[in-house]
């Protein structure tokens, strides 16, 4: 994780905005009074807000680890899908 002061942030926002959407690399902003901040892309708020919310749930998290338990033991089942009875 890259780490600048505020004002280097300002003057060089575009790039530092750059490196966060299209680098996926986080910035930390650091601040006179250590009040620091952390610059992301939206799409990596999103992921981390929507894991949040899973995780958040103790029934989703509870069938993840269920899920995760039986692909390891190699407890999978297999379906064949339909098919459009348009085609």
């Amino acid at each position: 994780m890259e780490a600048t002061t505020y004002s280097n942030f300002r003057n060089k926002l575009k790039s530092y905005i750059d490196k966060a959407t299209n680098d996926y690399e986080p910035i930390t902003i650091i601040r006179k009074d250590n009040r620091n901040a952390v610059l992301i892309s939206a799409e990596e708020y999103n992921n981390m807000k929507e894991n949040q919310f899973i995780l958040g749930n103790p029934n989703n998290l509870k069938w993840l680890e269920e899920s995760k338990m039986q692909a390891e033991n190699g407890d999978l089942a297999h379906h064949k899908l339909l098919e459009d009875e348009d085609e």
